[in-house]
């Protein structure tokens, strides 16, 4: 189908121009012819605006066909099978399928003897699951020395059962002694270790206060450590309670608390006198 569309402007491509602008079309989809041509007149009198035709194209609409209606059938019910009808097995051996393995879980090797008092038994089964929830594969010894319960934990995820500078160890052991001695106030004071290092950091302990009492002495000034828990303070109190010239004292709140070790003046020691200075 064709239409046309008329547009005037000043000059001939001036109306071209809004002819295609009103349309929305591109010069080369529109024929032009010119009706009029523009002409300037004299002194812009008797002036003309040039005129155009622009026919166009649009396509015609296709009549939708008629649709004949499509008979339906009734849908076929599937015939059952026999009862003694079954379906053909394979000739080919089918192999089994395998099973899934379990998961291996973390676990902890208890260790346990037939016969075990009933408090290593408790300590035991609270140990067991607090490991296994911490992920942590791990044996567990227990003995009995002196008063105390001594708990000796070994295995190879150690490092996270210590933690830094023993610290998620001796939160086990809070725990172990808050639940396996409570509501028992005559329950011996239970004691967690993991490969040996109660004993190294003792040892290390031990050497540190023995250092910081010579310093102590050497500089006559008290000297303060690092703040530590009550367990390693009481390594550094018990290392240095014989220790001639120097005692021990705590100072701070947890977990700033920290020992000091102070300097003692020897009762034979002669004052120092003050210094004077001369005028001349």
């Amino acid at each position: 189908m064709i239409k046309e569309l008329l547009k005037s402007g000043k000059t001939e491509e001036e109306a071209i121009k809004a002819a295609l602008d009103e349309l929305g079309l591109e010069r080369d989809d529109v024929s032009v012819e010119i009706i009029d041509r523009a002409k300037s007149g004299f002194l812009g009198i008797g002036a003309v605006k040039a005129k155009v035709k622009v026919s166009y194209e649009i396509p015609d609409e296709p009549k939708p066909a008629k649709v004949k209606p499509v008979a339906t059938e009734k849908p076929v019910k599937a015939e059952k099978p026999a009862k003694d009808e079954r379906p053909a097995q394979s000739s080919k051996n089918t192999k089994p399928s395998a099973k899934k393995e379990p998961k291996k879980e973390a676990f902890v090797r208890q260790n346990a003897p037939a016969e075990e008092k009933s408090e290593f038994a408790e300590i035991r089964n609270f140990l067991t699951g607090l490991l296994k929830n911490m992920d942590v594969e791990a044996n567990i010894d227990i003995t009995e020395k002196n008063g105390t319960i001594d708990v000796t934990l070994s295995g190879p995820s150690m490092g996270s059962v210590i933690g830094r500078r023993g610290e998620t160890l001796d939160a086990i052991q809070h725990l172990t002694n808050y639940a396996c001695g409570k509501g028992n106030d005559k329950r011996p004071h239970i004691n967690v270790d993991a490969e040996g290092y109660r004993s190294k950091r003792e040892e290390s302990l031990v050497k540190l206060a023995e250092k910081m009492a010579e310093k102590a002495i050497k500089y006559k000034r008290s000297m303060a450590l690092e703040p530590m828990n009550s367990y390693e303070r009481h390594v550094i109190h018990t290392a240095l309670q014989n220790y001639d010239g120097v005692t021990t004292t705590s100072t701070g709140t947890e977990p700033n608390r920290r020992v000091v070790v102070n300097y003692v003046k020897p009762a034979n020691e002669p004052e120092e006198k003050p210094k004077t200075r001369e005028w001349a």
